[in-house]
């Protein structure tokens, strides 16, 4: 069974470099489109040279399109926390830089809602030994990064990057959420 479009919903996420976090999200029941991109800086259509000097505010993103009778906002956003560190403020691992920052890019007042209710529950829990630094503001003068860093791990397995970073991740969210999983 096919959603219709206007059931769909789009939310976008910052937690570190792109092609780790659009490795896990395209394996993931109910997202049915995943985009590299940039978001919530001040430049008009930056390139990544232009995003990775950090000089353009924007952030280094994925966009998800997700229905919301499949996966739940919850559920993103719970994958989403498990396969990024949301305490290290502008870094992921050796990726450092405001481009690297951990966001999350709303675009309804509920996922909003989520998204805090998420964070809060987090906070109180003690999952984490630092607190969540993970900014919650709406997309703003988002941008698609270049055609040749979508579906960069699928293409490139065996790059180095791909190997040492976004496997991992992927080998993370198989074993905590293989109910999530696409088959």
């Amino acid at each position: 069974m096919t959603a219709s479009t206007d059931t769909l919903q789009t939310i976008t996420l910052g937690g570190g470099c792109f092609w780790c976090t659009e490795a896990v999200y395209v394996q993931v029941k109910g997202v049915l489109d995943v985009e590299s991109g940039y978001t919530n800086g001040r430049v008009r259509n930056p390139s990544y040279e232009q995003v990775c000097t950090g000089s353009t505010g924007h952030n280094e993103v994925v966009k998800l399109v997700y229905d919301p009778a499949q996966i739940s906002t919850r559920e993103v956003l719970e994958i989403f926390f498990v396969i990024h560190d949301p305490t290290t403020l502008n870094r992921q691992g050796n990726d450092s830089g405001t481009q690297y920052r951990s966001g999350i890019y709303f675009s309804t007042p509920e996922q909003q809602a989520v998204a805090q209710e998420v964070i809060a529950e987090m906070a109180a829990s003690g999952t984490y030994s630092r607190p969540i630094v993970t900014e919650v503001v709406a997309l703003d003068n988002y941008w698609a990064a270049e055609e040749y860093h979508q579906d960069y791990f699928e293409r490139n397995p065996n790059q180095g990057y791909c190997m040492a970073v976004a496997a991992p991740k992927v080998a993370k969210f198989r074993k905590t959420f293989s109910r999530l999983q696409k088959h």
